[in-house]
């Protein structure tokens, strides 16, 4: 109760538009367009127009303190260079008012930001960022409308040559390419179904901007001239064509006047109209056949039908839950059908929206020779039938109830705050329609519609305009073959280096002497000065976490009793001591195989749309814990998750109980076809995340816990994949024995801890309708704990995979004085990464990524991603030590640094998120308090205490491994002496 004397302010109704922002009105230079109440959002939406300029505005008004702004330009490309994605990395390189080399990378360093990057897609530009803070928004949007407007691209040419690309010459006269977007793309492009999306598009678009590669192909970078980058800067970021959202609580006018003396200080600099993005007429493509190195399991078809344009957001969603219908599982009518056919290893489908003309993609993946024309007559034969004799009523009415689910569950994980990713979805309408600025942000009016059209066969309808009788279509063949873009990219160096003399060659190298020069020349402390900052003094005192209880259940029970907005989050925890650790692959098998195969009660085909019908999601993994001050101890589970609305907590309470104690693992066929994929998506994140599974993998030569989860999930659990299946018929009768006994023994009442997030009610009418969950006192009378993990051992390996670049890891022991220095590390972590490591590795070598982390157990990991380099980059690992022995930060530079380690933790969670955190918190041994206690780490680190960390990373070839990921030329030219061994593509195991 409020102390006598004080005003409790009333609680806002964001669902009322303000008076005061009345559609005509004025604000700080903007007109109110229109002021709309999105329930959706649980707010209102207001639309601005700024009256000196014409640029669009948008504000999403709503509760959320996790607040956010963006702008964004349309940017659709008029060809391969990949301008409009250098040009998104090069105006974060300095800008008028903050004319520093790297003021993203600090604000990185020293903001408080929930976001913060810059993105590039097939038709626009985008620079979220979000913070809590206020003033720290402001510092963030001061600098990105400065770079976005007066970029130091136009006096400062070596950012294009940087970030886009440039020549370099070796002592032997050769030449070779270098540049971050040229080597992101060159890795970008290494993924068969980026190559495949490609093709599609260029057969889909032939006279539209989405023909071409918006990030840039890397046989066309090159072609892209400085003068041309500027050209299609100067009319493309022009405030006309912008579009600028800002989401969340705050003072509307302060935020519109801030914007409004920014906006008009820009320079016009056009000197012609933005590229068009007219829609495309229907074309029937011929089929496209493309080439690519890869390896023979890479190959694939892709079968693509432009169903909508942008503004048909019901018909967009209706194909969203027709394509979950048809093929969002094993078990669904159309990819049961492709999948029986033999045709390919896997199949899938996906729309593909948030572009002008959203299309739908049928993809074979391990296509067998020659079956596209079989391909596009099976689907199309298939969803003709289905279109005349009714799809499976079942199945769309669970596809609907998932996708209402997914949209009022709003959880986008960790890689987006609620405000950036939301709007992203309103550019899905807002870049190609005045008048639409939110369609994609709604959906209870089209739900409702959907859900009427069940009786009037709408997604009969659906089924045959989109693919049936749809006369804009596309069907490309990706073929694996030897030598490809890498011999392309030699052929043409050679050529060109035909065409130069001694002269041009020795211009090239003093060329890039001066591109050295000014990359490594520091930052004057005046541009430093100019950007803006935090200090310590602007953090806020710790916030205590909600209390977890352990509560009265039939089952040990972890409560966590949080606001999920009627939506209940159930963990299981099962222990594995009962597995040998022979046994640990069989683990990751059972986990890939629950919930996708028959039960004693019902067929899968039918547990599926049970499942999608009644939960929000149902899960299987697997983690292992470990303790911060002993590596060789190591707790490994396995982890049941589901998640349901709380009208639905009986599906909760029963369906993960069938599935873990009545599956039969029968049908062999089954089985097979999803562990391939399975296979094949572990290869994809090999070539797609190297650094991290090479991180991973480094982690296992020090860490019981990184080995045993190596075994149920990394690359030894892939090796072992491969063997399986290379001999499935063989191996399948003791699979089938194998995977009964192991469940027996994993899924028992006295090996089980359950997590429960939601209200106290629907936890108790969770046990009430549970009881124990199906589950016995022991497996099978086996009572015995037989876990002994072996002794990890110190390697250096090189892991060959089809790429054109390298990921490249490496990771140290933790060394002996080195307790009780997380939070310290935590800001030297940052240090590391954001000033040496940026610097020698990204901005210098030309990888896309890199980084530093010191792990909880105090294992030391570098590592980078999409790398030109291996033997180079590993040598500027090994100077991160005197670097930091010598590092002597200003006092404003550290406490930036402390700050935004402080905010890495501060940051806000959803429920499910924070629960989680809390019981892996619980399960690794520490206190409760654990997260302050390295937060006051952090608060307290000093330059000095930083640069006492530096000995441990001096590299000890006896406690030092390393990892490689990357294509063979690479790793064996960096003279390492790397056990070599063919990953991907290789029966070898």
């Amino acid at each position: 109760m409020a102390s006598e004397g004080t005003v409790t302010a009333p609680k806002r109704d964001f669902l009322a538009p303000d008076p005061s922002l009345a559609p005509g009105s004025a604000h700080a230079g903007f007109e109110v367009v229109s002021a709309t109440p999105v329930p959706e959002v649980s707010g209102t939406i207001y639309v601005f127009r700024h009256q000196a300029t014409g640029a669009r505005a948008m504000w999403i008004s709503c509760a959320d303190t996790n607040k956010s702004f963006s702008i964004a330009f349309k940017t659709p490309p008029a060809d391969d260079t990949g301008v409009f994605h250098i040009i998104e990395h090069s105006v974060l390189c300095g800008s008028d008012a903050y004319p520093v080399k790297e003021p993203f990378v600090n604000l990185l360093k020293t903001s408080m930001q929930t976001f913060l990057n810059a993105l590039t897609f097939p038709d626009k530009t985008m620079y979220p960022v979000a913070s809590t803070n206020t003033a720290d928004l402001e510092n963030l949007m001061g600098v990105y409308l400065d770079a976005v407007l007066h970029p130091a691209i136009y006096h400062r040419r070596r950012i294009f040559e940087q970030e886009g690309w440039h020549l370099e010459a070796a002592g032997d006269g050769s030449l070779s390419y270098n540049g971050v977007v040229f080597n992101e793309m060159k890795g970008a492009l290494s993924d068969p179904d980026e190559v495949l999306s490609l093709a599609l598009s260029r057969a889909l678009f032939p006279q539209s901007p989405y023909r071409f590669e918006s990030g840039g192909a890397p046989r066309a970078i090159p072609t892209l001239t400085y003068e041309g980058f500027l050209d299609a800067h100067a009319r493309h970021y022009a405030l006309p064509n912008s579009y600028t959202i800002l989401y969340g609580d705050m003072d509307i006018d302060r935020e519109l006047a801030f914007i409004d003396r920014r906006f008009r200080k820009a320079e016009d600099r056009r000197a012609g109209e933005p590229n068009p993005l007219p829609l495309q007429a229907a074309v029937t493509a011929a089929p496209v056949r493309v080439e690519m190195a890869t390896t023979p399991d890479n190959a694939s078809v892709g079968l693509a039908y432009v169903v909508a344009t942008s503004s048909q957001r019901e018909r967009v969603l209706a194909a969203d839950v027709l394509l979950d219908a048809l093929c969002g599982s094993n078990e669904a009518p159309l990819k049961r059908r492709v999948l029986d056919a033999g045709l390919a290893n896997d199949f899938q489908a996906v729309l593909i929206d948030g572009i002008a003309q959203p299309e739908v993609v049928f993809q074979l993946k391990g296509a067998r020779a020659n079956v596209a024309g079989r391909f596009r007559k099976l689907v199309e034969d298939s969803c003709r039938e289905l279109a005349e004799n009714g799809i499976p009523r079942d199945k769309l009415e669970a596809s609907l109830a998932q996708a209402e689910f997914n949209l009022r569950e709003r959880d986008f994980g960790s890689w987006a705050a609620d405000g950036v990713a939301l709007s992203m979805q309103a550019l899905s309408s807002w870049l190609y329609d005045d008048e639409r600025p939110f369609d994609y942000l709604r959906y209870e009016d089209a739900l409702a519609d959907l859900k009427g059209g069940l009786e009037s066969g709408l997604f009969e309808r659906l089924l045959s305009q989109m693919v049936c009788e749809n006369p804009h279509s596309a069907l490309a063949e990706l073929v694996p073959t030897k030598g490809g873009d890498a011999a392309e990219e030699a052929d043409e160096l050679a050529r060109l280096r035909a065409q130069m003399g001694d002269e041009d060659v020795e211009a090239v190298r003093r060329e890039v002497e001066a591109l050295r020069a000014e990359q490594e020349a520091p930052d004057s402390p005046e541009a430093l000065a100019a950007l803006p900052t935090l200090t310590v003094e602007d953090i806020e005192p710790a916030r205590p976490d909600p209390t977890a209880q352990d509560v009265e259940a039939p089952l040990p029970c972890i409560a966590h009793e949080l606001d999920t907005h009627h939506i209940d989050y159930v963990y299981h925890y099962f222990d594995l001591r009962r597995v040998g650790f022979a046994e640990l692959p069989y683990v990751g098998v059972l986990t890939d195989l629950l919930g996708k195969l028959d039960t004693r009660l019902h067929a899968a085909s039918d547990l599926d749309t049970m499942v999608e019908a009644n939960l929000g999601s149902l899960g299987f993994g697997y983690e292992t814990y470990g303790r911060d001050d002993d590596l060789s101890f190591a707790r490994p589970v396995l982890v049941v998750s589901a998640s349901a609305l709380s009208e639905k907590v009986d599906a909760l309470a029963g369906i993960p109980q069938e599935v873990w104690g009545k599956t039969l693992f029968l049908d062999g066929s089954r089985m097979r076809d999803i562990l391939t994929q399975r296979k094949i998506a572990q290869e994809q994140f090999f070539v797609n995340s190297g650094h991290a599974a090479a991180t991973a993998r480094t982690a296992s030569y020090f860490s019981s816990p990184a080995v045993v989860s190596s075994q149920m999930g990394g690359i030894d659990y892939y090796l072992f994949l491969k063997r399986l299946l290379a001999d499935w018929d063989r191996r399948l009768p003791a699979l089938q024995e194998i995977l009964p006994s192991l469940a027996d023994r994993i899924f028992t009442a006295d090996e089980v801890t359950v997590s429960f997030t939601g209200p106290a009610e629907d936890r108790e009418r969770f046990w009430d309708l549970g009881g124990t969950l199906g589950l016995a006192e022991q497996g099978a009378g086996v009572c015995e704990h037989r876990l002994h993990i072996p002794t990890p051992q110190v390697a250096r390996e090189g892991f060959v995979i089809p790429s054109n670049v390298s990921f490249v890891a490496r990771g140290a022991s933790p060394a002996a004085d080195d307790n009780g220095t997380l939070g310290t590390w935590q800001v030297a972590s940052r240090a590391l990464t954001l000033d040496y490591l940026w610097n020698e590795v990204r901005v210098k070598g030309g990888a896309y990524g890199v980084g530093f982390k010191r792990t909880t157990g105090g294992i030391r990991q570098f590592w980078s991603f999409r790398d030109p380099n291996v033997a180079d980059t590993l040598g500027r690992y090994d100077g991160a030590s005197a670097w930091l022995a010598g590092w002597a930060p200003t006092a404003e530079e550290l406490s930036g640094y402390i700050v935004s380690s402080v905010a890495t933790q501060d940051a806000p969670e959803k429920p499910r998120a924070l629960a989680r955190r809390q019981d892996i918190q619980r399960f690794s041994g520490r206190p409760a308090n654990w997260r302050n206690i390295i937060r006051q780490q952090v608060l307290d680190t000093t330059a000095q205490t930083m640069r006492a960390l530096a000995p441990t990373l001096e590299p000890d070839a006896s406690a030092t491994g390393v990892c490689v990921f990357g294509p063979r030329e690479a790793i064996e030219a960096s003279g390492l002496g790397l056990d070599v061994r063919e990953l991907v593509g290789s029966e070898e195991a």
